[in-house]
């Protein structure tokens, strides 16, 4: 019998680089990530999820679109990533 494997602890930062993470886990552990981040007192957090054709971003923003701890959220500019990157604004 295979047992489910340990969960990977991530160090919560306000800066979370997806590259790391199989795109079937993006949703879950964002949501997660925000939760955390929004526990330890972060307010301005930047995800990083790359370029590409745009599909993690989109994963991302729609997380973002209905977390009820994200105030904000835009493009990053661009000397933190541009498009590449999104910064999150999380409420009080």
């Amino acid at each position: 019998m295979e047992s489910e494997p340990e969960p990977v602890r991530i160090p919560i930062t306000d800066v979370f680089d997806l590259h790391t993470v199989p795109p079937r886990d993006v949703k879950a552990v964002v949501e997660e990530y925000l939760a955390e981040a929004h526990g330890m007192g972060l307010r301005a957090l930047r995800i990083i999820h790359g370029r590409g054709i745009g599909v993690q971003r989109e994963v991302v923003r729609g997380v973002l679109s209905r977390s009820p701890l994200v105030a904000a959220f835009r493009d990053a500019p661009p000397e933190a990533g541009g498009w590449g990157a999104t910064i999150v604004d999380l409420r009080d």
